[in-house]
C-alpha cells in the first residue's frame, strides 16, 4: 500500500522496520506516552506487524484488527456478537434469492466520496474479480447473480440461489466497502478512523474520521496500533502504561494478570490449533498417513504446553460447543491411540515411518509449542518431523504458495455457523495458507453448497452430519486444541468487548467505543 493523500496513509514513509524496531519503540515510547495522558490516544499492541492492508485479502488477525479500524462493510457484528448494521442501516430477504439493504443517509468515506448503490456494487466487483486477492472472491462469484440500485439509497442482491449465510458474508471484515476513487492496493474506506501515519514494521496511527456516520464515535480522537512480536514485551508493556489493551495475551500470563489490581483481562474460548497438509506433492497426498498423524497426537499435552491448560482437546472437526450442529461423538473421533496410527501408517506404505517438515511460527509461542509437541508425538511411531519456524508474515507467504509438507495453523470460524469451515476445507473456494493445500474434495464442496442454501435447519444438520463424515475420512484437517483467546487492558479502559465464539476475532471492531475512564 503507498502513500494517499485522500487516506493520509503515509505507507512509505519510513520503510520496512522489523521487530527489533518495535522492542526498541516499547523501551522509548514511556516518555511520549505519558504525554498522551489526556486520553486523547488510545494505545493498542498488536502481535505482529500486519503482512497486507489489502481491504479483502485474509492476512491474519492483526491485519484484520487494523482494517477494522478504517475499512467497514455494509454489516459487522456488535459487542454480543450479534449482527448489526454499519454502513446500511437495515436489511431484509424478500425472497429466498433477494437481499436488500438499506444505506445510512450521509454515509461517506475518508475521501468525501459518498456512499451509494454504484460504490457498493463497485466493491463487491473489485471483489469477485479473476485477479482480486479476496478471500470471499469464490464464494461472492458463485452466488451473487446481480446487484441492483432501486433507489439512491437501496442496494438489492440478486442470488443465483437461496443462501442462509449471506447476511454473514455482508458481516465478515473481509467485505468492506471501499471509495470509488480508490482501489485494491491503496483503499480508501469508511471505518471510525482514517490512517494518519505509518512506520513499517512498527506501528500504524489512526486519526478519528469525522465524518463518521456513528456520532460520537469513535471515543479517542487518536488510536496507535504498535507491533509487539515479542509476547513477554507485549505484557511487559501493558504493565508500564505503554500501552493500553493487548491481543494474544500469553497463556502463560494468564494467572499474573489476573492477580494484577491494575489490570483486567476479557477471555472466551473458540478460536482453534488444527494440522493442515499439502496434497499436491509429498507424504500427505496420502489419505492413510494423514489419518496416521491425526490418530498419533496427544492433544492434551498441547493443551498444558501451549496453553498452560487453558483449552481443551479438539479431536475432531471445529463445530463449537454449545452449537446445535456439533455431534458429540463425531467431536471425539480422533483419540490418541498409537495403535491405530501404526495401522495407517502401514496401510499407507510406511511401515517404518518416514521423515518430513512441518511449518509453524517461531513468532506465536502457540504455534511453536504445538509444532513441538506434534514434532514429539511423532516420533512415537517413527516420523522424524523437522521444524521450520519463520516469522508469522513469511509463514503465511509459504503457506499461500503451498511450500510445505503439513503445517501448524491457529484460526476460528468467520462466523458462528458451520458454513465457516467452507474457508477450511471447501476446495473451490480461493486458495491460501488457512487450508490444506490442493485439498479439493468435489462432495465436500458439494454439501457446503447445498448446506448454505438449505434454510431448514433440521435438513442443514443431516447435510454438514454427512460433510463431517467425509472430511474426517479425507483428515485434510486435523484437530488439535480449543483455545482460550483473552485480550488485556488496563483498567480505566472501558468500552471494550471480546466477542463470543468464533468472533473473538473481531473484537478489534469494538475499539471505536472504548474510553480510558
Amino acid at each position: 500500500m503507498t502513500k494517499d493523500t485522500r487516506n493520509s496513509a503515509a505507507l512509505s514513509r519510513r520503510g520496512f522496520m522489523g521487530a527489533g524496531a518495535a522492542a526498541a519503540f516499547a523501551a522509548t515510547s514511556i516518555a511520549e506516552r505519558a504525554s498522551a495522558q489526556g486520553r486523547d490516544r488510545l494505545v493498542f499492541a498488536l502481535s505482529s506487524y500486519p503482512p497486507s492492508l489489502r481491504p479483502w485479502a485474509n492476512t491474519g488477525t492483526a491485519a484484520g484488527t487494523a482494517k477494522c479500524q478504517f475499512l467497514r462493510g455494509l454489516l459487522s457484528y456488535g459487542p454480543k456478537g450479534e449482527i448489526r448494521g454499519e454502513l446500511a442501516e437495515s436489511w431484509s430477504s424478500d425472497s429466498p434469492t433477494t437481499w436488500t439493504v438499506r444505506l445510512r443517509e450521509g454515509a461517506r468515506f475518508h475521501d468525501g466520496e459518498a456512499l451509494t448503490p454504484d460504490a457498493v456494487r463497485r466493491s463487491f466487483e473489485l471483489m469477485q474479480d479473476e485477479k482480486s486477492t479476496a478471500s470471499l472472491r469464490g464464494a461472492l462469484g458463485a452466488l451473487i447473480d446481480r446487484i441492483e440500485a432501486p433507489d439512491a439509497r437501496s442496494v438489492r442482491f440478486q442470488l443465483k440461489k437461496p443462501s442462509a449465510t449471506f447476511v454473514y458474508m455482508l458481516a465478515s471484515w473481509h467485505a468492506p466497502m471501499i471509495s470509488p476513487r480508490s482501489n485494491e492496493a491503496n483503499p480508501v474506506g469508511a471505518g471510525p478512523y482514517r490512517i494518519a501515519d505509518v512506520e513499517r514494521g512498527t506501528r500504524i496511527d489512526f486519526d478519528a474520521f469525522d465524518g463518521y456516520w456513528n456520532r460520537g464515535l469513535p471515543r479517542t480522537k487518536k488510536l496507535r496500533m504498535a507491533a509487539y512480536a515479542d509476547e513477554n514485551l507485549r505484557v511487559a508493556a501493558l504493565d508500564a502504561g505503554d500501552v493500553d489493551i493487548i491481543e494474544y495475551v500469553p497463556w502463560q500470563s494468564y494467572d499474573s494478570i489476573e492477580r494484577n489490581a491494575k489490570l483486567a483481562m476479557d477471555v472466551v474460548d473458540g478460536p482453534f490449533m488444527y494440522l493442515n497438509f499439502n496434497c499436491v506433492q509429498g507424504p500427505f497426498t496420502n489419505a492413510k498417513l494423514r489419518q496416521a498423524v491425526a490418530y498419533a497426537i496427544r492433544r492434551e499435552d498441547v493443551v498444558k504446553a501451549a496453553f498452560f491448560g487453558r483449552g481443551s482437546a479438539m479431536n475432531g472437526l471445529p463445530f463449537p460447543k454449545g452449537s446445535e450442529f456439533r455431534d458429540e461423538a463425531t467431536a471425539n473421533h480422533w483419540r490418541t491411540d498409537l495403535d491405530l496410527a501404526r495401522k495407517f501408517l502401514a496401510e499407507g506404505g510406511q511401515p517404518n515411518g518416514f521423515s518430513c517438515k512441518l511449518l509453524s511460527t517461531a513468532q506465536y509461542g502457540m504455534h511453536k509449542d504445538t509444532a513441538e509437541v506434534v514434532q514429539q508425538s511423532l516420533a512415537a511411531i517413527g516420523i522424524r518431523v523437522e521444524l521450520v519456524l519463520p516469522d508469522w508474515a513469511t509463514r503465511v507467504a509459504v503457506g499461500n504458495r503451498g511450500q510445505y509438507d503439513f503445517g501448524v495453523m491457529g484460526s476460528a470460524g468467520d462466523f458462528n455457523d458451520p458454513d465457516s469451515m467452507a474457508q477450511f476445507l471447501d476446495g473451490s473456494q480461493t486458495p491460501n495458507y488457512t487450508r490444506s493445500h490442493g485439498y479439493n474434495n468435489p462432495k465436500v464442496n458439494e454439501l457446503f453448497e447445498q448446506g448454505r442454501a438449505e434454510l431448514d435447519v433440521a435438513r442443514r444438520k443431516a447435510i454438514y452430519r454427512e460433510m463431517e463424515k467425509l472430511a474426517l475420512e479425507d483428515a485434510a484437517l486435523v484437530g488439535v486444541a480449543w483455545r482460550s483467546q483473552a485480550y488485556a487492558m488496563r483498567k480505566p479502559l472501558t468500552g471494550f468487548a471480546n466477542l463470543p465464539g468464533f468472533l473473538s476475532f473481531y473484537s478489534g471492531l469494538t475499539l471505536e467505543n472504548v474510553t480510558m475512564g
